[in-house]
């Protein structure tokens, strides 16, 4: 395609309509609407590898655009009236549907680079891990916006009718919904709690679990034999003119569907794998966070020697001797899994995501003391941070709220619903209230018990 060629269909198509839309869209969707793409620690613009995920996620509406705008591109020639004209003409049909695709395909690819440079700039001076794991997100992410507009084309070349574009693109939406997340057991989370590897032919991503998992090399791979596949029929239905060809189109989508399906990996556990370089701590003494999150390290390792001291004061021998971000990866569903010698947090638990300074000495106490154990992925509230304020104002000696984003109102609460367990704790002997608290740490860290039952006095579970 010459430069002559390019500027006329760039001048006289819906080509840069398409990128302008594509573009619009998903930066309405970033910016104007909250979702987790904007906060915690997985946002868009806080990590390379989250950055490129969720930009796949916007493929749940950009994908059936794709299709539906080259859909429409599609149905030029025959709006125009001059289909049997260009058939007549010695230039190659596959020339003219090179043109009309690349021309297309090219504005989309331009929006959605010029939204992930968007989002590389502001994660450069979010983040100093910096690697290029997230480049084969994107690049399958553009191949999915490039086939999904040659197929739109292709199909209503084949199909001509004003309703091929909507029942395209909204064919598409459903799709992709479908395909979200479909059942399947794991042997650590609840049955429905992963997708299995049909929903793999959905060039979208429905969530970034956490900053340490990123797509696998067979996922990678299978998709893109599959898009290769959807892309070679569309533009084998584009430069089709008899019906027997028309019918052999759909063959390379069939073989790409069946190469993709020996590859894709069947284990949900092996569809999002940890990216160990993301995962690698590093540490100041005592204190070490993900190699992700090191730009914290500064600001966590005062607070964090210093719960430890707290700590080690209030327990002895028993007490943690380090604090670490933790990296395990359960998926939905899991009992955590928790250490007694190591407090493990994360960033993005209530207590810890906008505590400074004093206040994240005291949520690792409350962490250290009374982990939680709600299932990866659930939010509760009750017993656990009930266990928590008593624990904390045990080793502080005075009862007060835990740290967080509660409201006033539910703070005093809890501190009122709490004070007659403290106030029976501190006003046991030592050795007693030794007792008591290694009991309520046993329960609190095998998850097999109620801690703040044995810390009014309860058996434990």
């Amino acid at each position: 395609m010459n430069a002559r060629i390019l500027r006329t269909e760039l001048t006289r198509s819906l080509a840069p309509w398409a990128g302008v839309v594509a573009l619009a869209t998903a930066a309405a969707l970033l910016y104007l609407i909250a979702e987790p793409w904007s906060r915690t620690t997985t946002a868009w613009t806080g990590q390379w590898t989250s950055m490129a995920l969720w930009t796949r996620t916007l493929l749940f509406y950009l994908w059936p655009l794709a299709i539906g705008v080259g859909a429409l591109q599609g149905l030029r020639d025959h709006r125009s009236k001059i289909s049997d004209l260009l058939t007549s003409t010695p230039r190659p049909p596959w020339h003219r549907a090179a043109t009309l695709a690349g021309t297309t395909a090219s504005t989309l690819v331009a929006a959605f680079v010029s939204l992930i440079l968007v989002g590389a700039v502001q994660v450069f001076a979010h983040t100093e891990y910096t690697h290029l794991g997230w480049l084969p997100i994107s690049l399958v992410g553009v191949l999915a916006l490039v086939a999904g507009a040659v197929l739109g084309m292709g199909a209503a070349r084949a199909l001509p009718s004003v309703l091929t574009p909507p029942a395209l693109a909204m064919g598409a939406f459903v799709f992709t919904a479908v395909l979200a997340r479909t059942p399947t057991g794991t042997e650590l989370g609840a049955t429905g709690a992963e997708p299995n590897r049909l929903a793999l032919f959905s060039p979208a991503v429905e969530e970034v679990p956490n900053t340490f998992v990123t797509l696998s090399t067979s996922v990678h791979l299978g998709q893109t034999i599959w898009m290769l596949g959807v892309a070679a029929t569309g533009f084998a239905l584009l430069v089709a003119t008899a019906p027997r060809t028309r019918l052999l189109a759909p063959a390379p989508v069939l073989a790409g569907a069946a190469l993709a399906l020996l590859v894709l990996p069947s284990d949900p556990l092996r569809m999002f794998v940890v990216d160990e370089a993301a995962a690698k701590p590093v540490c100041e003494g005592s204190v070490c966070v993900s190699r992700a999150q090191q730009t914290r390290l500064a600001a966590l390792a005062g607070p964090g020697k210093e719960a430890l001291r707290l700590l080690h004061g209030a327990l002895g021998g028993r007490a943690p001797v380090t604090v670490r971000e933790n990296t395990a990866v359960l998926p939905d569903g899991a009992t955590p899994r928790w250490s007694r010698t190591t407090v493990l947090f994360d960033f993005d638990d209530d207590m810890f995501a906008a505590a400074r300074g004093e206040e994240v000495t005291k949520a690792l106490i409350a962490q250290g003391m009374v982990p939680g154990c709600s299932p990866v992925g659930w939010s509760t509230f009750g017993s656990d941070q009930f266990a928590q304020t008593v624990a904390l104002g045990w080793v502080l000696g005075d009862l007060e709220p835990l740290p967080g984003t509660a409201s006033p109102a539910l703070n005093r609460d809890v501190v009122a619903r709490v004070r007659p367990v403290w106030e029976e704790l501190m006003a046991l002997p030592r050795a007693q209230q030794l007792a008591r608290i290694d009991a309520m740490r046993s329960a609190a860290l095998s998850c097999e018990g109620d801690a703040y039952e044995v810390l009014e006095g309860g058996p434990s579970r």
